[in-house]
């Protein structure tokens, strides 16, 4: 079997991967925003397959520049996609859609204009899309690493690291060959392991996908923490972990302790780390240690602002000693679980602001 013959299996197999694999994160999880980012992935990552494997020559046809265009601007659906994996809280604006139109118009001015015209070295292209495919992919591993320590889902952090890791290695991959093989005549052999990482990767992320329970990666919604009561299920020794820590938050207002981390919590607990994180997510129903010390935080805040003796003390004041660091994120914070802002909430209570 000769290497273009591979490249077109490994392409084809790829492609209808994909598709299978964005018709069943649409079909389960189209409500949600990580699920249609999911799905907008999948596809884009389809059209890269099929572009890969086809080697367009120009001129190229209207729908070859499309598919092209999409291919290029999957890296930022990449980006947007780890940020609503990993962050419960993210939600889709108008703005996103910006950075992927702007790669979008770019791929398709130069594949429609620039190089039938013949006006701009392709190399400059190549570099200028290199360049762009590596800060994406470098901003979905920093958003990776900024939010793995908080995670309290097992299955989503181990699935997290290998998913995007393993895409982001795509992804510098693929833009090195762009930087500095495109242009100067590919070999051929390096083509063809680009298109086996990629099919690698997509059979790996496919297979873990089905092994792992899909409302853990994607909550249908928001679902409230619930009472320190623990389960039938619940073993005695988490029940006593389990009012051991409702202790040190409710009677020593831990959560008050600047840089509290769950690592630093389990330490002051003595118990490994990993049991702690599933007990917060599996009996109080948290996804993340930061949203539950959050609350912690916001439940002292709420009962100082609604107490007639603290009516001139200031807001941020209240925040201050409830553990946050500083306004914005108690305001942004207070108002996500209550709907309203502090000053509202304080007003409402009939205590003067």
């Amino acid at each position: 079997m000769t290497l273009s013959q591979i490249d077109l299996t490994l392409g084809a197999g790829t492609t209808t991967l994909l598709l299978l694999l964005a018709a069943v994160l649409f079909r389960d999880f189209r409500t949600v925003a990580a699920g249609r980012l999911a799905t907008a992935f999948a596809l884009g990552s389809a059209a890269h397959a099929m572009t890969a494997t086809a080697g367009f020559a120009a001129p190229l046809t209207p729908w070859q520049a499309v598919l092209i265009a999409v291919s290029t601007g999957n890296v930022v659906v990449f980006w947007l996609f780890a940020r609503a994996l990993f962050d419960d809280a993210f939600k889709m604006r108008l703005w996103h859609a910006a950075p992927w139109a702007a790669v979008v118009a770019l791929s398709l001015v130069n594949c429609l204009v620039l190089v039938p015209a013949q006006t701009l070295d392709p190399r400059i292209f190549a570099i200028v899309i290199g360049v762009i495919s590596l800060g994406f992919a470098a901003l979905a591993v920093v958003q990776t690493i900024a939010s793995w320590s908080a995670d309290l889902v097992e299955e989503r952090r181990r699935l997290r690291v290998f998913v995007v890791v393993a895409t982001s290695v795509y992804a510098a991959f693929n833009a090195i060959l762009q930087l500095f093989v495109t242009g100067n005549g590919s070999p051929n052999i390096l083509a063809t392991a680009n298109a086996a990482i990629l099919a690698g990767v997509v059979a790996a992320i496919a297979y873990l996908l089905m092994r792992v329970n899909g409302e853990s990666l994607f909550p249908a919604a928001e679902k409230p923490a619930r009472a320190a009561i623990a389960s039938p299920e619940t073993k005695n020794a988490d029940q006593k972990l389990l009012d051991a820590l409702m202790r040190l938050m409710a009677d020593e207002r831990i959560y008050r302790h600047e840089g509290i981390t769950i690592g630093s919590l389990a330490t002051k607990l003595s118990v490994p780390e990993y049991k702690l994180r599933r007990l917060i997510n599996r009996e109080l129903g948290y996804r993340n240690f930061n949203v539950f010390l959050n609350n912690h935080r916001i439940e002292e805040a709420k009962a100082a602002l609604a107490d007639p003796s603290q009516a001139e003390v200031p807001v941020i004041t209240i925040a201050m000693d409830a553990g946050f660091q500083s306004l914005g994120p108690f305001n942004r914070a207070f108002k996500a679980m209550t709907g309203v802002t502090p000053t509202e909430y304080r007003k409402l209570n009939d205590v003067r602001a």
